[in-house]
């Protein structure tokens, strides 16, 4: 989670109440972005355009528009331009209460180095150098019983209803439980977790690795078609066995996204994760105008991180490769459709690469067709591969396919 710093608009609130109820109600990262997204798109001006390649609907050639916002806060707010039009009351107290909005989200969730992950579980943000001071965390056990102490993995802290721990390292995360004195039964239990940042309140992400060519890509996802069900990788470089993982939508348990346990598969020392999900009631033959936003948790032990990607399912598509066949007697190459792809083809049609190798020539000739068929000019031995990838939306080509037979 990213923090937005700004101390000219921190000081704004000087009492502090409206602050103090954004810590109670924004603490969550799900709530906290869901409300500050909308307080920007229908608060902080007019929605401006961006425009995207083009997309089918039917024979509807349109353009798909990406939603964003305008500068809340002029350069030189002391010289209005002036061919400007006289901004109306109903304006000003709009931009006025989204930018109270902004700078109370930003300061709640400053100040806030905690947040709570599920029932008794919370994660505790700590500045990764050794001079920023540790969080201090407020513990109270949830019991009717007065006589009560306090342990940390099992090491006996003190006695009393409530316990400040402070929690700066990993020694100090970990399971605090509340016993009784009588009968020294857990009555209540506490687990906290420990989410590095750095100075800037970033959060460093250093469990999962990185895919090659990208070094801030760490979850991604794909699509072989457009049925919405699509695939979600992540990888780590050691297999633990004290990793967990939790893969969902930001719209929640109950949003229109699920996804499978994720199973992971090991080469040497890297583990990939891949997880299944699907989008519900998903239209393959209507545009997409919300994009899928997928949240990945990952803790090891008492270290927690998290990840996330957004998308349409059109930026995903890859296809499977093709299944071919070549007749070296006469050089003709044919292939059909992948049996993964989404039907009609007529509707969905595939553009192909076909890569050619002649014994003993060490160049590939490529030839580019939206035919299911290649006529060489040369018949004789060769080595042929295809791939192909949607022809009306520029997706990832697929991988080359086997060598054609």
């Amino acid at each position: 989670m990213y923090w937005i710093y700004h101390q000219g608009l921190l000081d704004m609130d000087k009492s502090g109440l409206f602050k103090d109820w954004m810590k109670q109600n924004l603490s969550a990262p799900d709530t906290f972005g869901s409300l500050f997204g909308l307080s920007s798109l229908f608060l902080c001006g007019e929605e401006t355009t961006r425009d995207r390649k083009p997309t089918r609907k039917g024979n509807d050639w349109r353009t798909i528009k990406d939603f964003g916002t305008r500068t809340l806060f002029p350069s030189h707010p002391s010289q209005p331009s002036a061919a400007a039009p006289a901004r109306g009351s109903q304006e000003t107290m709009s931009h006025l209460l989204c930018a109270l909005l902004s700078l109370l989200s930003f300061a709640a969730l400053l100040e806030s180095a905690q947040w709570k992950l599920q029932e008794n579980v919370l994660v505790i943000e700590s500045q990764w150098d050794a001079e920023a001071p540790a969080s201090s965390v407020e513990l109270t056990c949830d019991s009717s019983e007065e006589q009560v102490y306090w342990e940390k993995d099992s090491e006996w802290k003190q006695e009393g209803k409530t316990l400040t721990a402070a929690v700066k390292e990993f020694p100090d995360a970990g399971n605090y439980s509340c016993l009784s004195q009588q009968s020294h039964k857990v009555l209540s239990s506490h687990l906290l977790l420990i989410a590095k940042i750095n100075s800037q309140g970033q959060m460093l992400r250093w469990i999962l690795k990185s895919f090659k060519g990208s070094s801030e890509t760490f979850l991604k996802c794909e699509a072989k078609n457009y049925s919405g069900i699509f695939t979600c990788s992540w990888m780590t470089e050691n297999k633990s066995p004290d990793v967990k993982f939790t893969i969902r939508s930001l719209k929640g348990p109950q949003g229109d996204v699920s996804c499978s346990s994720p199973v992971a598969v090991t080469e040497g020392a890297l583990t990939t994760y891949t997880a299944q999900c699907h989008k519900e009631s998903f239209c393959p033959f209507a545009e997409e105008h919300q994009p899928i936003d997928i949240f990945l948790e990952v803790i090891d032990l008492v270290e927690y991180e998290n990840y996330s990607a957004s998308f349409f399912i059109r930026d995903i598509i890859k296809p499977d490769p093709p299944q071919c066949q070549y007749v070296a007697t006469n050089g003709t190459v044919t292939w059909a459709y992948p049996r993964t792809w989404s039907t009609p083809n007529s509707y969905f049609p595939l553009t192909f690469k076909v890569k050619v190798k002649r014994p003993r020539k060490h160049r590939y000739q490529v030839y580019d067709t939206e035919e299911q068929s290649l006529q060489l000019a040369a018949p004789g031995p060769a080595e042929v591969w295809l791939q192909a990838r949607d022809c009306c939306y520029l997706s990832s080509w697929s991988e080359w396919s086997s060598p054609c037979r």
